[in-house]
């Protein structure tokens, strides 16, 4: 099986600080499945590294107060387009992200603060019929 998987999960520096969040438990999918890496704010031709984003009020914000809801939606459908042309049913997307956050995101003040809501990419792959992990649940893939 196709996963689609946030591409600073696999190791990728492509984490706005410039690094990334490798995580062995989503790597190990790759010895069963072939994993599809995306970066949504790369897709967007967004810089690595670059100033942290969050949502606020439905829009996408860097923490200098530059509006970036149009490149986060660019980003989010090539990443949808990645997803529908590998045949990916399942996403494990980073969790808290403003692209890839799915069910738990940062509040849009740059505090920490954690609040219910969805990066705007896994809203769209959502909205498009395929299942949402974060890398916290990737125990869960094998029961699909």
């Amino acid at each position: 099986m196709n996963i689609l998987v946030s591409a600073c999960l696999l190791g990728e520096n492509c984490k706005y600080s410039g690094g990334n969040n490798e995580n062995e438990k989503v790597i190990a999918l790759g010895t069963e499945h072939k994993l599809i890496p995306i970066c949504p704010e790369c897709f967007a031709g967004l810089p690595i590294p670059r100033v942290p984003s969050e949502i606020r009020d439905g829009k996408v914000f860097s923490k200098d107060g530059i509006d970036l809801t149009e490149e986060f939606i660019d980003g989010a459908e090539k990443s949808l387009y990645v997803a529908e042309e590998s045949g990916c049913r399942i996403a494990v997307l980073k969790e808290r992200s403003p692209s890839c956050g799915f069910g738990k995101i940062y509040d849009g003040t740059f505090s920490g603060n954690i609040i219910n809501g969805n990066g705007i990419t896994a809203q769209l792959l959502y909205n498009n019929g395929i299942i949402i992990y974060g890398e916290s649940q990737v125990d869960q893939i094998e029961d699909i």
